[in-house]
């Protein structure tokens, strides 16, 4: 058994560890960084205050670390895991908290290894990586808020509410998770009132560019959630069919972090104390963003996709310990030691194994290749260098990325094309069909993209 005075250094070696298998793993199985990252990517070649899929923290997040690392792979795999961190760290912080046992606190951060949005899933950094560490924050420093009611703590809760819904706008469901626990005990805390509206009048201010870039742009993000979610089809029988698929899909993903759970504890039994505070924050964080997501679906009929709920679980491992703990059976925790050092190492494990067995992923794409392949065409034909590509995401993000002009991505010209040069250098990636036909410059085919080049001869 760990005792009381080691806890720290196997937590911040849990964390160490963590960082360093899912940074070196994914930079030396994979040839090339998976689509969403290479999507944020391309996104932050050409910043803005939104996107056509998403709000653009990760395009700031992706692209900050270009300018100090460049086309480096390992460096956004080491991103990736620092907002893990960030989020575990946090979660770490509530714990100790809430629960006033370090032990408990340590148990809390190590059941996360059972669910697989925190190990499998994070190499890839998107908008659901993008939210953790600000989901964690906001949990955070709003406990803080009602219970100390320091300007700083608020400020702070403004700040990271604000990044976390410019991450993605799920993040919704935490601050009205936050906001419901708040209502339903106002009298205790109501003299948090006038800071906590001051929070979000700061996140609100924070947030204003890119509501006004909505605007600007008919409200497309918000769109693109919709379709993916199947709103805009509508079907009766998927007001059933979703919330049901949804619910079973949570079960199954839990289940490792059920089997870690039941090895410490006595019996399957919990203890609910209505009165608690902390358990009842507790069960707002975790229960009612889940509760909402369902009702989402049911109203609506809208399917939600399984990585959606990424950050959902960071306070589970917090709250069935603080339900429990009069059912921990501390004998056990070398037993729990083992379970947990299973699924640490089978995670990466099976990581490594599918990324050099299954050959026909999108981290196998030869992206860095692809770029020299055209940068040769393109210097045998121009003298400019190469300053937009324009098309998909994918194949056009790439060139981005990997071309060493750093050019700007466009997914599409739309009424633009009286703007755009051979002085300025651009590729057309798409159909190959297609842009045979119409190219003015130079055109070149790697299977299965056309590429369009127009330049200064």
């Amino acid at each position: 058994m760990i005792l009381k005075k080691n806890i720290h250094k196997v937590f911040y070696l849990f964390l160490i560890l963590h960082l360093t298998l899912w940074t070196l793993i994914p930079s030396l199985s994979n040839i090339n960084l998976p689509l969403d990252t290479i999507e944020a990517l391309a996104w932050g070649s050409s910043l803005d205050w939104g996107f056509n899929k998403h709000p653009p923290f990760s395009a700031f997040a992706v692209e900050f670390f270009f300018t100090i690392f460049g086309n480096n792979d390992w460096a956004y795999y080491l991103l990736s895991q620092i907002f893990v961190l960030i989020a575990f760290y946090f979660v770490w912080k509530v714990s100790n908290e809430l629960l006033k046992d370090k032990i408990y606190s340590l148990l809390s951060v190590l059941l996360l290894s059972g669910i697989y949005f925190y190990n499998y899933t994070t190499p890839e950094f998107n908008v659901n990586i993008s939210q953790l560490p600000f989901w964690a924050l906001s949990v955070y420093f709003f406990w803080r808020g009602i219970n100390l009611n320091k300007n700083l703590d608020w400020i702070l809760f403004g700040v990271f509410s604000a990044f976390g819904f410019l991450s993605k706008y799920l993040f919704i469901y935490i601050l009205l998770a936050l906001f419901i626990f708040f209502i339903l005990n106002y009298k205790i805390y109501k003299k948090s009132l006038n800071k906590y509206f001051f929070s979000v009048v700061i996140s609100l201010a924070l947030l204003t560019p890119h509501f006004f870039w909505l605007f600007e742009n008919d409200f497309i993000t918000i769109f693109y959630g919709l379709d993916r979610s199947g709103v805009t089809e509508f079907n009766y029988l998927d007001h059933l069919k979703n919330p049901i698929i949804f619910l079973i899909k949570q079960i199954i993903i839990l289940i490792p972090f059920f089997l870690m759970f039941y090895v410490i504890i006595k019996k399957f039994k919990f203890s609910i104390n209505k009165k608690n505070k902390e358990v009842a924050f507790l069960i707002s964080i975790n229960l009612i963003p889940i509760a909402l997501i369902l009702a989402t679906s049911i109203i609506t009929g809208a399917e939600i996709r399984t990585m959606w709920m990424t950050p959902f679980y960071l306070f589970f491992g917090t709250l069935f310990i603080s339900i429990s703990k009069n059912f921990i059976d501390m004998k056990k925790i070398k037993k729990f030691y083992h379970v947990f050092l299973f699924f640490f190492i089978l995670s990466p494990s099976l990581y490594l194994t599918i990324s050099l067995i299954d050959e026909t992923k999108r981290t196998d794409y030869p992206g860095k290749e692809i770029a020299r392949l055209v940068q040769n065409k393109w210097d045998n034909n121009f003298i400019n260098e190469i300053k937009i590509v324009i098309g998909d995401e994918w194949s056009a993000g790439n060139l981005s990325y990997h071309l060493y002009s750093r050019p700007i991505w466009i997914n599409d010209l739309k009424n633009k094309t009286s703007d755009i040069t051979e002085e300025q250098g651009v590729i057309y990636t798409g159909n190959p069909k297609i842009l045979k036909k119409i190219c003015p410059g130079v055109f070149g085919t790697i299977n299965p993209v056309g590429y369009c080049m127009i330049g200064k001869r």
